[in-house]
Parts: structure tokens; C-alpha cells; sequence
């Protein structure tokens, strides 16, 4: 059975805006080893739009970006909407029964699923789907923006930190009455 994982990097003061930092390369790194290693990942519409971008190659690109690119578009998304109505490659619509869906994706898959975006994240997280939330601390303050918690959320119990690259911080909590 899948572990539905919400990852996403964040202010100190708990905003997610990916134009406002980026990840340091020792960062990017681990990004791309852990798309690699995903069984796929659940994405709501706006996210799935920005992520968009690595469908296409760019010419200023490295290796790096490179090599995200290629693993990004090799794992399978589902892409949670009811306002689009195709997506683009690798890729499934979900538009009705979330719940469902989730469920049997979870029940289908081995690994790691991993959703993306914090509103969508919010709802799985009110269904009881989401087995863990991975936050990535950037030392930057944005005094504004999208939260990473979209709405009061049940306790949770820290289940392991990790420093990676310079300034990142990774905290991983899963509930509180879950006990992996």
C-alpha cells in the first residue's frame, strides 16, 4: 500500500511561493532523487499548470534541470480538477469521487505518492489520506502568500529532521494517532 506524502518547500513563516526562493543545488539534487524514487504524484490544477513547465526542454537548462525535467516526466501524475478537461502526458484526470480515486491509488500502488499543492493537500488531509507532510524550511520570511496548511489541521507528531544542502531544513510529522 502507498504512503500519500504532502512535500512542498516553505517559509519560516509557513508560505509557499516557488518565485520567491529557489532551492540550493545540493537541494535541487535531492529534488531529483526523490521524483525518481515516487511511485507518482496527485496534483491539484494550479499546481500541475506551474509544474507544466518541465514538459518542455529549455536551452539555458543544466544537467540538472535536465535530469528533473526527465524524471518529472517519466512518473505518473494525477491531476485533481474539475475545470480542465485533458492533461498533458503521463498523466490522469481526476475530476469526480477524489476520495475514491485516492483510495484506490494508495491501495493499487507500493511506495510513495506524493501530493502536490496546499489546498488540495488540505482536502486529502480532511479525508484522513495524507500519511505525512514533508515541509522543506527555507530561512526566508514572506509576510504573505499561500499557506502551506490550507486550514486547521489534526495534531501531528514530528518523525524525523534533516538538514539538506546549506540552508534547508526537511521536518517530517505524520498524525498524531498514526503510528508508522
Amino acid at each position: 500500500m502507498a504512503k500519500l506524502v504532502f512535500a512542498l518547500n516553505q517559509s519560516l513563516d509557513g508560505y509557499v511561493d516557488h518565485t520567491e526562493f529557489a532551492p540550493d543545488p545540493t537541494l535541487f539534487r535531492h529534488f531529483i532523487d526523490d521524483v525518481r524514487g515516487l511511485s507518482g504524484t496527485v496534483y491539484g490544477r494550479r499546481m500541475y499548470e506551474v509544474m507544466r513547465y518541465w514538459d518542455e526542454d529549455h536551452s539555458e537548462w543544466n544537467e540538472e534541470r535536465r535530469a528533473y525535467a526527465a524524471a518529472w516526466r517519466n512518473q505518473p501524475k494525477w491531476v485533481v480538477s474539475r475545470s480542465l478537461t485533458s492533461v498533458g502526458p503521463n498523466a490522469t484526470l481526476i475530476a469526480d469521487d477524489i476520495e475514491a480515486a485516492i483510495r484506490g491509488l494508495k491501495t493499487q500502488l507500493d511506495g510513495v505518492i506524493e501530493v502536490s499543492g496546499p489546498e488540495l493537500a488540505g482536502s486529502l488531509t480532511d479525508l484522513g489520506l495524507v500519511d505525512e507532510y514533508r515541509l522543506y524550511l527555507h530561512p526566508v520570511v514572506l509576510g504573505r502568500g499561500k499557506p502551506f496548511f490550507a486550514g486547521p489541521r489534526p495534531p501531528l507528531r514530528l518523525v524525523a529532521s534533516d538538514r539538506i544542502g546549506g540552508d534547508v531544513i526537511r521536518l517530517t510529522y505524520a498524525p498524531a494517532e498514526s503510528r508508522d
